[in-house]
């Protein structure tokens, strides 16, 4: 079961959402660029940890440089992320915040057929426009 994706990906929703929830609650009396920086701190812990308990630990000489490119690339597009999700949650309800945060969902749909040559299907295509379509009714205020 755990070998499964689908199952890490279900996982990954539903922390999510708790993080969504647990840094509403958190950002309530504390600067959210300060809340941002905590949890990054218990992130870089929590996945020492990881590498440590699992054996995972790779030479960084190993690693190519066109991965550690895209890696540092990929870690200031999450800083960047968290600083404005923790900045919305701090402005906004967390009910509302989260879907337009999950239109992640939609930009790489496009961003992956534009820039990895990945292809979806019309039934794909029909499941994205929903998503945003959900994301933009929930997140509405009427």
């Amino acid at each position: 079961m755990f070998l499964s994706w689908p199952v890490w990906a279900l996982l990954s929703a539903g922390f999510a959402a708790l993080t969504a929830i647990f840094a509403k609650v958190g950002v309530e009396n504390v600067n959210s660029d300060f809340a941002t920086f905590v949890r990054t701190i218990v992130i870089l812990l929590a996945a020492g940890l990881m590498v440590h308990v699992t054996g995972n630990w790779q030479e960084p000489a190993s690693v190519s440089a066109r991965s550690w490119v895209f890696l540092v690339l990929s870690g200031l597009a999450t800083g960047a992320s968290w600083i404005c999700y923790f900045r919305a949650l701090k402005l906004g309800d967390a009910a509302r915040v989260a879907p337009i945060d999950k239109l992640s969902v939609v930009f790489v749909a496009v961003f992956a057929v534009l820039f990895l040559g990945e292809r979806l299907t019309l039934l794909n295509w029909l499941g994205v426009v929903m998503i945003a379509l959900g994301a933009v009714l929930i997140a509405y205020r009427g």
